[in-house]
């Protein structure tokens, strides 16, 4: 790796996660790319026939689309589910919208968008 390279590494190691979110995002702006990788490709692998290939999502991610009226009681509940500090919850319900978490059972996303519409925010399944 190049010493430019490793600098980087170093400085992403030390900021928080909603920071390389916010990284991430603005060179996806100045560059006019996507850090998604594409659906299509990931099914095709197994993909041998078509509608053999189409398995049951097992993963899902609760993405908080609005913050409703009462924000400072969303950003309560998003701290108490994501474990965030004060700081990246506000941040994270001011930037909706915004996952609130990825990669999660369908059963942990439907108790996620519960607890937060519960609260007068709107959470939509992914």
């Amino acid at each position: 790796m190049s010493e430019v390279t490793e600098q980087v590494i170093e400085l992403v190691e030390k900021m928080t996660l909603l920071e390389v979110a916010e990284l991430v995002k603005g060179l996806e702006e100045k560059f006019g790319v996507s850090a998604a990788a594409p659906v299509a490709m990931a099914a095709m692998p197994g993909d041998a026939g078509g509608a053999a290939g189409a398995a049951e999502q097992t993963e899902f991610d609760a993405v908080l689309t609005v913050a409703g009226d009462q924000k400072i009681k969303v950003i309560k509940e998003v701290r108490g589910i994501t474990a965030l500090g004060l700081k990246e919850a506000k941040a994270l319900v001011e930037g909706v919208p915004a996952p609130i978490k990825e990669g999660v059972t369908k059963e942990e996303a439907e108790e996620i968008k519960g607890k937060i519409e519960a609260v007068g925010g709107t959470v939509e399944i992914k």
